[in-house]
């Protein structure tokens, strides 16, 4: 297999993380991409980043990024762990959303209490990100 050579000099092994496959998430305002890339001794192993669009204060946006490199001898740990995490979720998320106190307003109570909260919101001018 041919190689290339970096800027030191040595030659690197271009199958050196090589991605084999991907998949793309998207999730709302985040993407999460799964990639599984290939050691030079030919181990695969993962690599989860989230991307998120974010914005300047002159209104220009970048993508910040966070990755996790996941081996393939903790793949069966992870994998546990994270089912053992999303478990204790939806079983204690449910029972708090039961027991959470409802709220019993009449609709114009609703109606006021909606229209104030939404007022912070509405004042908001977008010339003010593109005259700095």
């Amino acid at each position: 297999m041919e190689g290339f050579k970096n800027n030191g000099g040595k030659e690197l092994d271009s199958k050196f993380n090589e991605g084999i496959y991907s998949k793309a998430i998207r999730a709302g305002k985040r993407t999460y991409f799964l990639d599984v890339k290939s050691t030079r001794s030919d181990e695969y192993y993962l690599t989860i980043t989230e991307s998120k669009k974010r914005f300047n204060d002159d209104g220009n946006f970048h993508f910040e990024k966070h990755k996790l490199f996941l081996y393939q001898e903790d793949f069966d740990k992870f994998i546990e762990g994270l089912q053992e995490v999303m478990t204790f979720i939806n079983e204690n998320q449910a029972m708090l959303e039961n027991s959470a106190p409802q709220m019993d307003y009449d609709d114009e109570t609703y109606s006021e209490a909606y229209s104030s909260s939404k007022k912070e919101y509405l004042d908001f001018d977008f010339d003010d990100l593109t005259n700095k």
